[in-house]
């Protein structure tokens, strides 16, 4: 699927929110948070589903025919 490059800028300006806020996460005490590494792990699948997004959104389209 073709993203449209605002869709390509939208994508990658949350990827980069989710990197700071995994980031900043990173120094907070794990006592301190319930379920913090969850919530880490939940950042990195959404950073990086969003990238594939943006990975793929590059690729050329496939003939059907060719498959």
């Amino acid at each position: 699927m073709q993203l449209t490059r605002s869709d390509r800028e939208r994508i990658a300006d949350s990827r980069g929110k989710l990197q700071a806020v995994s980031k900043a996460l990173s120094k907070v005490d794990p006592d301190k948070v319930e379920d913090l590494e969850r919530i880490q792990d939940c950042l990195e699948g959404a950073e990086k589903n969003l990238g594939k997004a943006l990975r793929s959104s590059h690729l050329p389209e496939q003939d059907p025919s060719r498959q």
